[in-house]
C-alpha cells in the first residue's frame, strides 16, 4: 500500500512539472523572434503612367540579304555563321562558264572596234590630204570642180566613217564592262562590315540570280521594331524617349522611324526604336511602353518584392511592428519601382531591404 501511494505521488509530481515545463515553453513561443537591420518603407500613393503596350521583334539597324545575281555553281563558301568581316571580304564564289566566255568575246569584241577605228581614221586622214592637194590644184586651174567636188566627197565620207567606229568602239567598250560586271557577280563580296548571322550557300550548290547565300548584319546597334495601336498615330514623334523591355530586361529606346501607314488587318502601325542596350540579339521577342497619361496608384522599391513559386507578395510590418507576409499583384515595371494592382493600400508600411531575414510574425527593430 506504501509502495503505490509512493508511486501515486511521484506521477502527480512529474505531472506537475510537465506541465510547468509545457506553459513555461509556450510563454516562450508567444514571444515574436525580433529581426534587427531592415529597411522598412511607407507606401506613399503616387502618380503612375497609363500606357499602350506594343509588342515587336530586335533587328540589326543595318543588315544585307546577299543573293546571287548570275547562274552558276559555288565553289567556295569562305565564311561560317558567327564569323566576323570587313565590308569587301569574299564570301562566296561561284564559277558561271557562260558570263566567263561573254566577256572574253566582249573584250574581243573591243579589239576588233578599235582596229576598226583605226583603219577609218587613216581613211579619213589619206581624204584630207587629197582635197588640200586638189583645192591647191583648183586654184591654179589645173582640175575642174567636179574633180573637187568628189574629193570633197570622199572627204565627208571618211569623217562618218571615222564617227561610225568611234560609237561601235564604244557600245564595245560598254559591252564589255556590263560582261565584266557579271563575271565579277562570281565573287561575291561583303557589302557592309558585321556578322554573318545566317548561312544558305554550300559549296557544290547550282544558284540562279536571286538564290539565298548568306545574310550579314551590321555592328552599328539593334532597334527594336513594334506594331504600335492605331490610337498612336500622331502621337509618336521622332525622338521620343520610351520605356521598353527586350526578353525581361528593362530599358529605354528612342523612336527613330515612324511609318504612319496602318495595317488593314491589325489596325497597327510600325514604330522603330534605337536600342543602347548590349548584349541583344536579332530576332529577341521585346515590348514598348507608349505613355498615354496618368493616374493614382501606388509602387514598391522591386528589391520589397518576394516571389516564392507562383506566388508574390512583400513583407508588411504592421502599427505595431509585426512583419506579415502579404499575397499582391503586380503591374508595370516602372524603372527599379514596380506597380502593386491589389493587395497593398497606400499608408502601409513594407519592408524594402532584408527581406530574406524575415519570418512570418517576427518583430521588426
Amino acid at each position: 500500500m506504501r509502495s503505490y501511494r509512493a508511486a501515486v505521488l511521484a506521477l502527480m509530481i512529474a505531472s506537475a512539472l510537465g506541465c510547468g515545463k509545457k506553459e513555461e515553453h509556450a510563454v516562450q513561443q508567444s514571444t515574436p523572434p525580433v529581426v534587427r537591420g531592415v529597411t522598412v518603407a511607407a507606401v506613399a500613393a503616387e502618380e503612375l503612367p497609363e500606357v499602350q503596350e506594343a509588342v515587336g521583334t530586335v533587328r540589326a539597324r543595318s543588315s544585307a540579304a546577299i543573293s546571287a545575281r548570275l547562274s552558276g555553281s559555288v565553289t567556295a563558301v569562305y565564311v561560317r555563321e558567327g564569323d566576323r568581316v570587313g565590308k569587301g571580304k569574299l564570301l562566296v564564289a561561284i564559277e558561271a562558264v557562260e558570263s566567263g566566255a561573254a566577256a572574253a568575246g566582249a573584250s574581243s569584241g573591243v579589239d576588233e572596234a578599235s582596229r576598226a577605228l583605226s583603219e577609218a581614221q587613216a581613211r579619213k586622214k589619206l581624204a584630207d590630204v587629197t582635197f588640200e592637194r586638189y583645192s591647191r590644184l583648183f586654184e591654179q586651174q589645173a582640175l575642174t570642180r567636179q574633180e573637187l567636188d568628189t574629193r570633197r566627197t570622199e572627204q565627208e565620207v571618211a569623217a562618218q566613217g571615222v564617227a561610225r567606229a568611234e560609237a561601235r568602239l564604244a557600245q564595245a567598250r560598254q559591252s564589255a564592262r556590263a560582261a565584266g560586271a557579271v563575271a565579277g557577280y562570281g565573287r561575291v563580296t561583303a557589302p557592309i562590315s558585321g556578322v554573318v548571322v545566317s548561312k544558305q550557300a554550300e559549296a557544290g550548290q547550282t544558284v540562279f540570280p536571286g538564290t539565298p547565300l548568306l545574310t550579314v548584319e551590321g555592328e552599328s546597334g539593334f532597334r527594336l521594331e513594334v506594331a504600335a495601336p492605331e490610337g498612336l498615330l500622331g502621337k509618336v514623334k521622332q525622338g521620343d524617349r520610351v520605356p521598353v523591355s527586350v526578353e525581361g530586361v528593362q530599358a529605354v529606346g528612342t523612336v527613330s522611324e515612324v511609318v504612319p501607314v496602318v495595317d488593314p488587318a491589325s489596325r497597327t502601325f510600325t514604330v522603330k526604336l534605337d536600342l543602347s542596350t548590349g548584349a541583344l540579339r536579332s530576332g529577341s521577342y521585346g515590348k514598348a511602353f507608349f505613355k498615354t497619361g496618368s493616374r493614382q496608384g501606388v509602387a514598391v522599391p522591386a528589391q520589397a518584392v518576394v516571389e516564392r513559386g507562383s506566388l508574390t507578395s512583400v513583407w508588411a510590418v504592421s502599427p505595431e511592428g509585426i512583419a506579415r507576409l502579404r499575397l499582391i499583384r503586380l503591374g508595370r515595371n516602372l524603372n527599379g519601382r514596380v506597380e502593386v494592382i491589389s493587395g497593398l493600400a497606400a499608408g502601409e508600411k513594407v519592408v524594402t531591404q532584408g527581406t530574406e531575414r524575415l519570418v512570418d510574425g517576427a518583430k521588426v527593430q
